[in-house]
């Protein structure tokens, strides 16, 4: 039986060691939270993070990174999306080539604007990555509630022996070669959960988080195409299927804090108070950063950062959203029918 290294023991961290577990894998559950290994080797239960679900037996918890990582076929990279390459670069002493990395990681590195994937493979040159995406809160995972994700890689084979890992029947993995699509559209999809945390944070209703979501993934799917990736990817699992449940769960940390900017709550204390991170405040700003320099219209993001690192008022960028300038809803169909 393979044994598999968890780095990271967040919420999806845990929630994976858990689901892997449960598969009979040795799982090895790195962190460098003292307290958080001290509960977790005490209780059985991260209290912080997963309260309410207990650890299985074969789940090790420790805080020696060579450890963590030895004999393991499989190394999971589970930190948040600004600790990848950290945290990478620490790997980078104790792995070896054979083994597979896959990033659960959802974000864009600010500064250099690249994917996790991306990162990962600056610090780590020659290794064989995947990544793994979809609609999957961790509560509901760690309690065995139907999910299903998509796994992807560059290299078919290390996607379908990824998929194989991580399978069971009420953790569903489908594949996709679309390496750029999934990684954007688990990525992209936390700054419209902000958005439709602050229009629900407003008063605003079903319609305007409805607006929000399809026009959300259109600019998603918009700079995707830019980027390289497939349109189609979008409307999966790692792009609407994410969308759905991160704009409409209490589970989600990016709805969480938008509701309470949209209640009055100054950005920075919004994002303290969910206490876990919030990758959707990072992304943000790496994503307007991405859309300026290739020229993408992104008009939701752009106004979600507005508010969040320029202090406009939620009130203020809704009116901007709302009486932009007419324009068409597929703009290649209008193109095709000449409209434009």
């Amino acid at each position: 039986m393979y044994t598999i290294s968890v780095i990271g023991a967040g919420s999806w961290g845990t929630a994976l060691s858990i689901l892997l577990a449960q598969k009979g894998y040795n799982v090895k559950l790195w962190t460098r939270n003292t307290l958080v290994y001290e509960q977790i080797k005490n209780e059985r239960e991260n209290i912080r993070y997963l309260p309410g679900v207990k650890l299985l037996d074969n789940i090790q918890i420790t805080m020696d990174i060579d450890y963590a990582v030895h004999n393991a076929q499989v190394i999971i990279i589970g930190v948040p999306s600004q600790a990848v390459r950290e945290n990478t670069r620490l790997l980078s002493n104790f792995i070896k080539k054979e083994q597979i990395i896959v990033s659960v990681a959802k974000g864009l590195e600010i500064g250099t604007m690249l994917r996790m994937s991306e990162v990962i493979e600056q610090e780590l040159p020659g290794f064989e990555i995947a990544v793994l995406s979809g609609p999957s809160h961790a509560e509901e995972v760690s309690r065995n509630i139907p999910t299903a994700c998509v796994v992807s890689s560059k290299k078919r084979k290390i996607a379908e022996f990824v998929q194989d890992i991580f399978m069971t029947p009420r953790f569903r993995i489908y594949t996709n070669p679309d390496i750029i699509g999934v990684e954007l559209g688990g990525a992209l999809k936390n700054i419209i959960a902000i958005g439709c945390g602050i229009s629900d944070g407003l008063g605003f209703g079903d319609n305007s988080r409805a607006a929000l979501m399809t026009r959300g993934i259109t600019e998603i799917s918009r700079l995707g195409r830019t980027l390289g990736a497939q349109i189609l990817t979008f409307a999966g699992l790692s792009g609407l299927g994410d969308m759905i449940v991160t704009c409409t769960s209490m589970y989600s940390r990016n709805r969480k804090a938008g509701i309470l900017i949209g209640q009055g709550m100054k950005v920075e204390d919004a994002v303290k108070s969910v206490g876990m991170v919030v990758e959707g405040f990072t992304t943000t700003k790496a994503a307007y950063e991405l859309a300026m320099i290739k020229n993408v219209s992104m008009p939701i993001t752009t106004e979600i950062y507005k508010v969040l690192y320029e202090r406009k008022s939620p009130e203020e960028g809704v009116g901007a959203l709302m009486m932009r300038g007419k324009t068409h809803e597929i703009e290649e169909v209008a193109l095709e029918k000449g409209w434009i």
